[in-house]
């Protein structure tokens, strides 16, 4: 099922979860965004808000349960080879990716010279997520990375993303915004992991979803078996919590208040 939002090459489009059982992760997705499911054969399926497509469910990477962030391509192969040449590697794909012998579109699975996982995206079928933005759908995509200079310049060559660092609200530390080919349009943030944040996280990508009421979708979590790491927490944005679901995949939760 296609959505319906466009998406311009170098912004975030589509994000799936890997989990080592489906039902449970259905279930529990359900419960908190309210989720309806497609299924695309025994592994996998597409989560749907409001009869749009907004996520995908499948099995876990080999670094285990986790969310991955896709960007849209305009053309998967250049975009592959640009990726190798400023310095990430390639994980899996270029790929096509079916549903139910429809093609959906072309992925390429990378890491980022930090270690950092996430996807190219060049749709055929599938543009990305249908919903943005509205509770039950993503909203936001951060990096988290130890050398941001180094993150800054890799999806910078690959994306032609022009960074805006300025210091961190709490005063450790910086934060950037990550501006879609030197326009306004500003597609993804980056955090920077000082010596806070315990040595045994890997810089990682996050993925944030919209919800009506922070504490209360935090309730939710904790009832269907996930967990809240992070208590809602106040932004210039809105609330924020960063939660694990069942299978032990990280997300952030926000009720957006501005």
């Amino acid at each position: 099922m296609p959505g319906r939002v466009r998406y311009a090459a170098g912004r975030p489009c589509w994000v799936e979860v890997g989990t080592a059982d489906l039902a449970l992760s259905e279930a529990f997705y359900h419960g908190v965004f309210a989720w309806d499911f497609e299924p695309r054969g025994r592994s996998h399926s597409t989560a749907l808000l409001r009869g749009e497509p907004v996520a995908g469910l499948g099995p876990a990477r080999p670094g285990g349960p986790a969310w991955l962030v896709h960007i849209a391509a305009d053309d998967i192969d250049d975009s592959t080879r640009r990726a190798d040449d400023a310095g990430a590697r390639v994980l899996a794909g270029p790929e096509q990716i079916f549903d139910e012998g429809r093609e959906q579109g072309w992925r390429t699975v990378l890491a980022d010279p930090s270690g950092a996982e996430f996807a190219l995206w060049e749709p055929v079928a599938l543009e990305g997520a249908g919903v943005r933005g509205a509770p039950g759908a993503f909203c936001w995509t951060e990096l988290a990375a130890r050398d941001v200079e180094e993150a800054a310049a890799f999806y910078g060559r690959l994306f032609g993303w022009h960074a805006r660092r300025a210091p961190f609200l709490s005063g450790s530390g910086s934060y950037t915004e990550f501006d879609l080919k030197r326009s306004k349009t500003t597609v993804a943030g980056m955090v920077e992991m000082t010596d806070a944040w315990p040595p045994e996280i890997p810089p990682h990508w996050m993925v944030y979803f919209a919800v009506a009421d922070c504490q209360e979708a935090c309730r939710i979590v904790a009832d269907l078996g996930g967990a809240v790491q992070v208590p809602p927490f106040d932004l210039p944005s809105g609330w924020a919590a960063v939660v694990t679901d069942p299978a032990g995949a990280v997300l952030s939760l926000i009720e957006l208040t501005s």
